[in-house]
C-alpha cells in the first residue's frame, strides 16, 4: 500500500531542497548517498548512472528510504520508506531536469567530466510509509 505525501513535503520536493537515500547493500550494511530530487506525483524521483553502489544495491533490493532534512529547519525531517524502480529510460531528460532545478545549468555544463559517464538511470521511488514532521 502506497503512503500519500504531505501538501508540505510534496512543496519541499518541489523545491531545491538536498535529500539523502539510504540503500541496503549486499552484506546488510546501509549505504547513504546526498542526491537530487524531484517528485512526480505521489513518487519520488532521483537520478544516478550504472554501476554506481547505490544502483547495484537498488537493483537487488529495492527498499530504500529517503531521508529530507530542509536546511533552515534542521529539527524537522520527513523519512520517506518506499521501493525504487529503475531504468535507464529519460536518464539524461532527469539529469538535465535536475540540474537546471539546483544549479541554472544543464548537467554537461554543470558537470563537463560527465560526458564520460555510464548511462543515467532514473530511480523511481513509491513511498510505502512516512514519518517525521516537516
Amino acid at each position: 500500500m502506497s503512503a500519500e505525501l504531505s501538501d508540505k513535503l510534496m512543496e519541499l520536493l518541489d523545491s531545491p531542497v538536498f535529500v539523502n537515500i539510504a540503500t541496503i547493500q549486499p552484506d546488510g550494511s546501509p549505504q547513504v548517498s546526498p542526491v537530487w530530487v524531484k517528485r512526480d506525483g505521489n513518487d519520488v524521483l532521483i537520478s544516478t548512472t550504472v554501476g554506481r553502489r547505490k544502483e547495484k544495491n537498488m537493483r537487488q533490493d529495492p527498499r530504500v528510504t529517503v531521508l529530507l532534512q530542509p536546511f533552515d529547519a534542521p529539527y524537522t525531517y520527513a523519512e520517506i520508506r518506499g521501493t525504487a524502480a529503475l531504468t535507464t529510460e529519460g536518464g539524461q531528460e532527469l539529469i538535465d531536469e535536475l540540474s537546471v532545478k539546483y544549479t541554472g545549468k544543464k548537467y554537461r555544463e554543470f558537470n563537463p567530466s560527465s560526458v564520460d559517464d555510464a548511462p543515467r538511470v532514473v530511480v523511481r521511488i513509491t513511498p510505502r510509509k512516512i514519518v517525521g514532521q516537516v
